[in-house]
């Protein structure tokens, strides 16, 4: 799934430059990584540049179910943003890849003193959430809806 534009496509250049010096760095995706789980402190998020990763909710009693695939410049995490800074999901790496790691304590900290870059992350991230929610409640009726098949979650 993926937003109409990368994050780093909606931040202004000069912002943009600002944001990738003082809090990113590339790093590898590597095959069944886990990169994070729920309930866990949420102080990063990547920018997906190649691979694919799955988000998924952890089931009692049953193996976790993917909610969504996610790939080439997705935003993947948004828990970081808001407080208490906790992942409501896990993730795992299903194709190895590159992504683009951000600090989530700087970004926040420079979101608080750049308000052009503050504006355009916390849109892109709202946005991001919104489009997201709608896929998870139609990938969850899937999984757990009328004539939903138990063995598929």
């Amino acid at each position: 799934m993926s937003t109409a534009r990368s994050l780093l496509d909606v931040i202004p250049p000069e912002s943009r430059a600002r944001l990738l010096d003082g809090a990113a760095q590339e790093v590898p995706l590597v095959l069944d990584a886990r990169l994070f789980e729920e309930g866990r402190r949420a102080d990063r998020f990547w920018v997906i540049r190649s691979g694919r990763v799955e988000v998924d909710l952890h089931v009692p009693g049953r193996r976790a179910a993917v909610i969504e695939t996610l790939g080439q410049d997705d935003l993947l995490g948004w828990s970081w943003l808001f407080s208490p800074h906790v992942w409501h999901l896990g993730a795992h790496v299903i194709q190895a890849g590159q992504a683009v790691e951000f600090d989530a304590a700087a970004v926040r900290s420079l979101c608080e003193a750049d308000a052009v870059l503050g504006r355009a992350v916390y849109k892109y991230v709202a946005e991001t959430v919104a489009e997201r929610l709608y896929g998870t409640r139609k990938r969850l009726l899937q999984l757990c809806g009328p004539g939903a098949d138990a063995s598929e979650a």
